[in-house]
């Protein structure tokens, strides 16, 4: 599992809004989000430059942990 800091995340639509960032690369992605913690974790076939910019198109500072 990858696991990347996440600013800017405080509600339950920035979890969507990420998840469904990198799931519509990687439908079968598994992704886990922790708000309190700022971290997403993803389990998937993508690298972690795709889900960066995955998760940086919705406009979420992000890097690699």
């Amino acid at each position: 599992m990858q696991v990347f800091n996440v600013q800017n995340m405080s509600c339950g639509h920035c979890v969507k809004a990420i998840t469904n960032a990198v799931q519509a690369r990687d439908p079968a992605a598994s992704v886990r989000v922790d708000l309190a913690a700022k971290e997403v974790g993803v389990e998937s076939q993508l690298d972690a430059a795709q889900i960066i910019e995955a998760i940086s198109e919705e406009g979420y500072p992000v890097k690699l942990v």
